[in-house]
């Protein structure tokens, strides 16, 4: 992403605490599964003025397995009208 703002940097750092905010913010769906996991309803607002509903979506969609919790997949499920939820993202141990 260029011209990453303070305040998102300041988010990312927050959501994904173990990374620098640039490669937090280097993979945006991933970074969102953080954000709709981990952010504050602030942190959310603060993303809103950065990326479209089709992005927080995409991240929904597309989540990689182990970041959400279920009470936030439930909420964002609902909240993104993706009815019924379907299950949590598992990873897959190869046998």
């Amino acid at each position: 992403m260029k011209n990453l703002s303070q305040e998102l940097r300041d988010v990312a750092k927050h959501v994904i605490w173990f990374e620098s905010a640039e490669d937090a913010l280097r993979f945006p769906e991933r970074f969102l599964a953080y954000l709709m996991t981990y952010g504050s309803l602030e942190d959310v607002l603060v993303a809103k003025r950065h990326f479209s509903e089709e992005e927080f979506f995409a991240a929904l969609v597309n989540a990689p397995p182990g970041i959400f919790d279920p009470a936030s997949w439930t909420y964002w499920n609902l909240a993104l009208n993706r009815e019924p939820a379907p299950p949590l993202p598992k990873r897959s141990i190869p046998e």
